[in-house]
């Protein structure tokens, strides 16, 4: 019908559908209208059906289930009625909105105080704390010794876990803190010692027979590694404790033979420490730290546990470690002493190994570093201030610039790294022509030394010859010195010269001493080229030119010993090469026949392998500090101290004044004085002596009157003295004739 109206409809034309009312038409729309309303009623009770079935949950659903199984299976339905009537009529009150609700945080009602809740925290941790302190026990040297068989015997988890935690508390007690996650507490020293060795010799092994590991290789490149066991994740946790503890304890550790012992043991972990990245990272920090400030045997145990882990983790830990190695060899090396010197040139060595394991990280590494050389010397030229200079002429620049010429000498010949050989070059040269003074001639001939290093190994020419005859053109050996000095200088650890030492003896003595080794070092190297002659042709105009000037027979004697064997070098090689049947642009030929002249030896690297025995044995006594004073036989001076001199000063005073009162004395009392320190008054008569006792007397009083009147002119005579006797003229006159007989006695007793 609703087809057919709208055809009538459309048939109709405007004046038909005018005339024609609207209310067969109405219906269809009223119908229309009906099932808007309809479907509007029908969205709107799915909707709210919906909204139900949310509301109601999983439990009314499930009901609901229930419910239609009894039309679908009404005899199960009546099997559940009979014998689980439970799950047939359950509250269904229980939805998943309380699910939900409990999902959302509620604000509660009222605030509960901070102070409380605190306080309430606080007692639980002291509880705890207690319950802990309460709960650990104290290792005894009986548990040490039950674990040492136990372990020995059959090693298990258990075991291996209590050791751990009886570790962790005494590397606790080492640190000076308390562990309160450990079950043990380590308090005696003795007990501490006992479990550390134990550790040190036992556990090794015990975690190794643990995880069932097989021997390690002969090959050094390979290693099996832990993690590769079955019964690794197992023990995992208590293995990462006790390499935890390892690192630890070697940061705690003050006395060098128990940081050698624990650095051993730490050499057989190192496997395990590559299964494990953190705790390998924090031992490589403090391996790096022991080898940079330990002592000898320290550095060393640490160099080789991390060329180890290095080697076998080349991608993950070579890059930093060579970095801060390098960094930690910098700050070491800013003071240089006897001392400190073969300590420098061990770090040297070790990094110059380090860096020959990787040359493309090697290159990277000195790329930068050189280029940073480089930058703080252009700074130097460019600014010409004291600051900048000082920037490039301290300790810290020259161990560097030896540092790169040692690497590239080491790793030589590696295509990759031979580019770096001209900057480097460049660098020490400008470094030498940057105050060319002789108060840093000492620092010249450390980078002269530096560049024979290099060119001897790495097969590079380097004209080092004009830096050294500089010095003889330049300083006045005749000169006589200013001040003159026992003790020698030592250039190996003097980088600048004061105007006092300029002003020394030792100055000049070293200066040729060193110019001689160093001119001679580097010759040797040159010794076998085919052109030796006519490099050192200037050399030896040169030396002939200091010995027409030098009038100092010690310099010339080294000079002219030195000139001899470059001449004689030079004709061996001259003679050599008159038989020679190639030419110069024939270069594999000249290889050859310098290799065959090498085999054969020449004067010079015969006399120079002589020579540098004997100055090898010099130099370990300059290093180790000891002064060469037993060729000088000086004589000892003795100084009295200030007491005896005080006394010396009262004697002699004493023996002054007594001189003087001596005057005061009569010549008899001088005679007989001397009569008797000589022996000679038995054969002697006086004729005075002959005269009575009278006269004795009198003489005496005389003589007593005599010294009174001289000693005493001024004061004036006392009552309690005698009042001298009247002497005649008589007796006046054979006291005159006395004297005259005194005087004759003193004769004689000369002659006799």
């Amino acid at each position: 019908m609703a087809g057919k109206n709208k055809r009538k409809l459309e048939d109709l034309s405007v004046d038909e559908f005018l005339l024609s009312g609207f209310d067969h038409f109405a219906g269809d729309e009223s119908g229309d209208e009906d099932d808007a309303d309809f479907e509007e009623d029908r969205t709107e009770g799915q909707a709210e059906s919906q909204e139900n079935g949310k509301k109601k949950g999983k439990a009314s659903e499930h009901k609901s289930q229930l419910s239609r199984l009894k039309d679908r299976d009404p005899e199960f339905y009546k099997f559940l009625q009979e014998n689980d009537q439970t799950l047939l009529n359950f509250d269904d009150t229980d939805s998943s909105e309380d699910e939900e609700e409990q999902k959302y945080h509620k604000l509660p009602s009222e605030l509960e105080d901070a102070s409380s809740e605190e306080e309430d925290l606080d007692e639980t941790v002291e509880k705890k704390s207690k319950k802990s302190a309460d709960k650990t026990t104290k290792v005894t040297a009986k548990m040490i010794e039950n674990w040492r068989t136990a372990i020995r015997k059959e090693p298990s988890a258990p075991l291996i876990r209590d050791i751990t935690q009886a570790f962790k508390a005494a590397v606790a007690t080492a640190k000076g803190a308390s562990e309160s996650d450990c079950r043990y507490e380590v308090t005696d020293s003795s007990v501490f010692n006992t479990l550390i060795l134990f550790c040190i010799k036992d556990m090794h092994g015990a975690l190794n027979k643990l995880l069932v590991l097989k021997a390690q290789p002969k090959d050094q490149n390979k290693l099996v590694l832990p993690s590769s066991s079955v019964r690794w994740q197992k023990n995992q946790l208590d293995i990462k404790m006790y390499l935890s503890g390892l690192v630890q304890l070697l940061s705690s550790l003050t006395q060098a033979t128990v940081t050698a012992a624990v650095l051993r043991h730490v050499n057989q972990m190192v496997p395990y420490y590559l299964c494990l990245p953190k705790q390998g990272r924090q031992l490589l920090k403090q391996l790096i730290k022991q080898w940079s400030t330990g002592e000898e045997t320290v550095r060393v145990l640490a160099f080789l546990a991390l060329n180890k882990m290095c080697r076998h983790k080349q991608n993950v830990y070579l890059n930093p470690v060579l970095k801060q190695m390098y960094i930690s060899y910098v700050q070491n090396c800013k003071f240089t002493s006897p001392n400190s010197l073969p300590i420098i040139n061990f770090m040297q060595r070790t990094l110059a190994e380090m860096y020959s394991l990787d040359t493309q990280v090697s290159y990277q590494h000195g790329f930068i570093y050189i280029r940073q050389l480089a930058i703080h010397l252009r700074n130097a030229m460019n600014m010409k201030k004291k600051e900048t200079y000082q920037s490039v002429y301290n300790w810290q620049f020259v161990h560097c610039l030896y540092l790169w010429c040692r690497v590239l000498s080491t790793i030589y010949p590696s295509d990759v790294l031979e580019p770096l050989i001209y900057p480097l070059c460049q660098v020490v040269t400008g470094c030498i022509k940057l105050v060319p003074i002789s108060r840093y001639y000492p620092l010249r001939l450390h980078c002269v030394r530096a560049l024979i290093l290099l060119c001897s190994t790495t097969k590079t020419f380097v004209p080092v010859l004009p830096f050294l005859l500089e010095i003889l053109q330049q300083e006045d050996f005749n000169k006589k010195p200013g001040r003159m000095s026992v003790k020698p200088i030592n250039f190996a650890v003097v980088l600048k010269l004061s105007k006092t030492h300029l002003q020394e003896k030792a100055f000049k003595d070293g200066l040729i001493e060193q110019l001689y080794d160093l001119i001679l070092e580097y010759l040797h190297t040159q010794a076998n080229s085919v052109g030796f002659p006519e490099l050192a042709l200037p050399t030896i105009i040169e030396l002939k030119a200091f010995l027409k000037k030098c009038k100092v027979a010690n310099y010339c004697k080294q000079i002219r010993q030195l000139l001899e064997k470059v001449q004689e070098n030079c004709s061996h090689i001259t003679s050599r090469r008159q038989k020679a049947a190639f030419g110069v642009a024939d270069t594999m030929a000249v290889v050859a026949w310098e290799k065959e002249v090498a085999e054969e030896g020449t004067p010079l690297t015969k006399y120079y392998s002589q020579w540098k025995k004997l100055r090898e044995k010099e130099i370990q006594l300059e290093i180790s500090g000891k002064e060469r004073m037993e060729d000088l036989n000086l004589p000892e001076i003795k100084r009295r101290k200030i007491e005896e001199k005080i006394h010396q000063k009262i004697k002699d005073k004493k023996q002054f004044r007594d001189l003087f009162d001596s005057d005061s004395e009569s010549d008899d009392d001088l005679v007989r004085k001397i009569k008797d320190a000589d022996e000679v008054n038995e054969g002697l008569e006086d004729p005075s002596d002959m005269s009575g006792d009278d006269d004795d007397e009198d003489e005496d009083d005389a003589s007593e009157g005599e010294g009174d009147s001289e000693g005493n002119d001024d004061e004036p005579s006392t009552s309690t003295r005698k009042a001298p006797k009247q002497v005649s003229s008589k007796d006046l006159k054979q006291l005159a004739e006395g004297d005259e007989d005194m005087v004759e006695d003193l004769e004689l007793s000369d002659l006799d």
